[in-house]
């Protein structure tokens, strides 16, 4: 998710980027390692291993350590020295948040309004789940106001946690736990310095597993909509129903059936007769021959034992063992486990992984406008 951003960060002018983080984040710090990202502290040490990725990218990545949470606008005030370093507006995103990324675009219509900040939002069919933005009378993108969960009618966009903001904006914001949403935003509603900006195509917010498969099926979707060459070729043998990325290094056996809608990580070895549709199969993880994996989430280094058969939503955290001939139905599991009975969806073990990213927020400065 957070190399997605950074790519299209990277590709719309963006020259820093500061990752907030509130919980652990030295193991967010050595999965961004193992990709070989450009990090450096936050006391400016580089790490030795950020050549290629500060090549291709030309990125500068910091970590702004929260050493109590700051909520979702106190961490931009602690980050002020970088975000503030000139004039140019910044984008903050919420790492949880998969869409195309308009950055180019939202830019361009930050710098035409002239005001303080731009939100991107997206339009639902219940709007009464969320809070709705409202325009003010007779202007289409300037924000009046903010309903939470609206028990009539008042509008159907919402906040898609993507902004630009002028550094401008740092000045009213303190350093304390501070939400954006309800503190800042409304602050610069009042002024009348608060504009929407339509986001087209999909969007998800996948915080939580079922949603990060469903925003996982609409990128791959995205990219068949493009003709993207990332994806493996429909006429491939072992291909069925399309959107299917597989990493160069990943092994795939004979007689397998793949798709809709799968993604295969770096270096996952898949046996012979596998079955795969609406899954993720993380780096380095293992599937034995003639298992069925269907909406689940296989993590970093786990294996899956021969004819086990997973479905309904399960999560696999890292270095997880499926013994062969297990069915494990919407289990989340920890990391380190070794499942080798039968797994129900009432009988699961809490899933910690995924939310790591849930509680860490993007900042990129800098942005070329």
């Amino acid at each position: 998710m957070v190399l997605h951003q950074i790519q299209a960060l990277a590709a719309a002018g963006v020259t820093d980027i500061v990752l907030a983080v509130n919980y652990r984040p030295e193991i967010m710090t050595e999965r961004l390692k193992k990709v070989g990202l450009c990090i450096t502290t936050a006391t400016r040490q580089k790490n030795s291993d950020n050549v290629q990725w500060e090549k291709e990218y030309n990125v500068n990545i910091e970590f702004s350590v929260e050493s109590e949470p700051l909520g979702t606008a106190g961490p931009l005030k602690l980050a002020e020295k970088i975000l503030a370093k000139d004039n140019s507006p910044f984008f903050v995103l919420n790492s949880d948040v998969i869409c195309d990324y308009p950055f180019e675009q939202l830019a361009d219509f930050h710098k035409n309004h002239g005001d303080e900040g731009t939100i991107v939002v997206t339009k639902v069919e219940e709007p009464s789940k969320y809070g709705v933005v409202v325009h003010a009378p007779g202007h289409p993108s300037r924000i009046e106001r903010f309903v939470e969960k609206p028990v009539e009618f008042v509008g159907n966009r919402i906040n898609a946690g993507i902004y630009i903001l002028n550094p401008s904006v740092l000045k009213r914001i303190e350093l304390r736990p501070t939400s954006i949403e309800q503190e800042t935003f409304p602050a610069i509603c009042k002024d009348g310095k608060l504009h929407s900006f339509d986001l087209e195509g999909f969007w998800m917010d996948v915080g939580q597993p079922k949603d990060f498969l469903a925003g996982t099926c609409l990128y791959l979707s995205s990219l068949t909509k493009k003709g993207s060459k990332q994806l493996v070729p429909t006429s491939e043998p072992f291909v069925h129903g399309g959107n299917v990325l597989v990493d160069p290094t990943a092994k795939i056996g004979a007689n397998c059936r793949i798709g809709p809608n799968v993604t295969i990580g770096p270096n996952v070895v898949i046996g012979d007769g596998v079955r795969l549709q609406r899954c993720v199969l993380l780096a380095g993880s293992k599937v034995k021959d003639h298992a069925w994996i269907k909406s689940t989430i296989v993590g970093w280094n786990s294996t899956v034992g021969r004819w086990a058969r997973l479905e309904n939503v399960t999560v696999l955290g890292d270095d997880v063992s499926i013994g062969d001939e297990i069915y494990v139905n919407g289990g989340s599991v920890l990391p380190h486990k070794s499942i080798k009975a039968n797994v129900d969806s009432k009988l699961t073990f809490p899933f910690i992984k995924l939310r790591m990213l849930t509680t860490m927020q993007l900042r990129a400065s800098s942005c070329k406008v």
